[in-house]
């Protein structure tokens, strides 16, 4: 009799637990449906591309010209058009710079449709904070990126990439052409290891090279899973292989930052170790987040710490591999513009084969073919907002509070309006008479308005120091049998790599500029 009532009441507990999943599904997918109806009724007055029943835009953008496919649509809709992801996620994606402006000079939260799926990564950092704590925290990370503090660094930025360039010498005599894309990866790595932690100048490590993978990893995977809508739900993807896979990964990298931290801690709570930090020859970041205090006296937490230190090896390594890589490329692709870089370069330096502060400021030629490379390849593609309030744009159209908008840089950096000849290598644009009277809004590498990129002063003389240095050592070629597939994952990235030719230039060569 009791084992009866025993699978009795068992029965009874499993009907009502489905039922209840049930009643949650149907809330959750009504939830669902009145969102998407929200958030379609925002867009009502911007036309756009056709959407699949189910996956959206989704399977559009997956593909591998999926950028230009964007740039397309927008000769088609000026200014902006919707942009689905499954049919629960709509953005307003827009490319114009007075679109841009209205939405970017204020001060909106990140979308956290998008920006949510990194807080396992990266935790509660700059990127996705918001509100008073945001500004808490840029307000005490801004002195971490004073020139004063830049300085040093620019020693730290060489020693990385004379490294590199010295592995490039050997294998340009072994190899016809070789992907410099992931060199250029590990290479940033390092220089941010130094930078971040006080690194030695031994290189990577093996803990090094784990962290390098895995935030290779952790990149690749949030990239698909944004693009999946059936990824979206956190229940449902920390069971797929993916899920676990990403999982896997942000252990491996908070091990990584959580250890580092420790150590640095220990070594302040030792009087002869504090003075040999005070004494350092510069002080990395990690030696500013730990000092950093706001005005009344609190310091970042241990959370904290990491967010931002994760935060900062994530925008600050991949987003710099993507800009030196794509720059190279155009420098082999265009080849006149290498030369002049070059020729400046070299009267710029005389007989010294080291680079010094007071030069980058002088490095007006190369700094423009910097900004056109970011104009036609910027590091990041894409970003996206939430709006806190309703924005009424230039043309009489406006978006509700809540409304999600996509700014596409890579199609707004390419819009014909804007940019004369948008698809032309002219580094001439951002010459200062051509630069006068030119939008704002136009030219967002770094994003732009109150949450700009915290490190662009950073990145511009890293990019400076590290392709001066390699168009001394090496003359750079195309592999046209292999020219590189543009493909977006969170940053710019290459889908067959970045392969080049590189010819090791001489002491002569140096001699010949100097007489031109």
């Amino acid at each position: 009799m009791m084992p009866l009532l025993f699978s009795l009441s068992l029965s009874r507990l499993g009907l009502w637990a489905f039922g209840l999943i049930l009643v949650l599904s149907f809330l959750k997918l009504a939830r669902l449906l009145l969102r998407r109806q929200k958030l379609a009724r925002a867009m009502d007055s911007f036309p756009g591309p056709p959407t699949h029943w189910l996956f959206g835009h989704a399977l559009e953008i997956q593909k591998t010209e999926s950028l230009d496919k964007v740039v397309s649509w927008a000769h088609q809709y000026p200014y902006a058009h919707p942009l689905w992801i499954g049919q629960f996620i709509g953005f307003l994606n827009i490319y114009e710079p007075d679109y841009a402006k209205a939405v970017y000079s204020r001060g909106d939260p990140k979308a956290p449709d998008v920006y949510d799926f990194f807080l396992q990564w990266i935790g509660k950092g700059l990127l996705v904070l918001e509100g008073p704590k945001w500004y808490q925290h840029r307000k005490m990370l801004t002195p971490g990126f004073h020139y004063d503090v830049l300085k040093p660094y620019v020693a730290v930025f060489a020693e990385s990439t004379n490294a590199m360039l010295d592995k490039w010498e050997k294998k340009a005599h072994e190899e016809k052409c070789f992907d410099i894309f992931s060199d250029v990866g590990r290479m940033a790595l390092d220089t941010l290891m130094k930078c971040t932690f006080g690194k030695g100048n031994s290189g990577l490590g093996q803990r090094d090279n784990a962290y390098y993978l895995a935030v290779s990893d952790l990149t690749l995977l949030m990239q698909q899973r944004l693009e999946s809508f059936q990824y979206h739900n956190d229940f449902i993807y920390w069971l797929t292989p993916h899920g676990r896979r990403f999982l896997r990964a942000c252990q491996a990298a908070h091990d990584h930052t959580d250890q580092v931290i420790r150590e640095r801690k220990t070594a302040l709570q030792d009087e002869k170790e504090r003075e040999k930090i005070q004494k350092k020859r510069h002080l990395d970041f990690l030696d500013i987040l730990l000092g950093a205090q706001d005005e009344s006296g609190s310091q970042l937490s241990d959370a904290d710490l990491r967010a931002e230190v994760d935060t900062f090896m994530f925008e600050g390594h991949d987003t710099t591999t993507s800009g030196i890589s794509w720059f190279l490329y155009c420098m082999a692709l265009y080849p006149e513009h290498q030369h002049r870089c070059r020729q400046e370069i070299h009267e710029i330096l005389g007989d010294r084969n080291t680079i010094q502060w007071d030069d980058l400021g002088k490095m007006t030629y190369l700094t423009m073919c910097i900004k056109e490379s970011f104009r036609l390849y910027p590091p990041v593609p894409q970003v996206y907002r939430q709006l806190s309030k309703p924005v009424n744009f230039v043309d009489g159209r406006s978006l509700p509070a809540g409304s999600l908008v996509s700014l596409h840089i890579y199609a707004l950096h390419r819009n014909g309006s804007v940019w004369p000849d948008p698809e032309v290598f002219d580094p001439l644009r951002f010459s200062p008479e051509n630069s006068t009277g030119r939008h704002p809004f136009a030219f967002m590498p770094f994003s732009a308005g109150p949450r700009n990129c915290i490190g662009q002063q950073f990145a511009m003389n890293e990019m400076k120091v590290v392709t001066a240095l390699c168009l001394l050592r090496f003359e750079f070629s195309l592999d046209r049998s292999r020219p590189p597939i543009k493909l977006l994952q969170l940053i710019l990235r290459s889908k067959n790599g970045i392969h080049l030719h590189l010819k090791p230039l001489g002491p002569t060569t140096r001699t010949q500029f100097l007489r031109q």
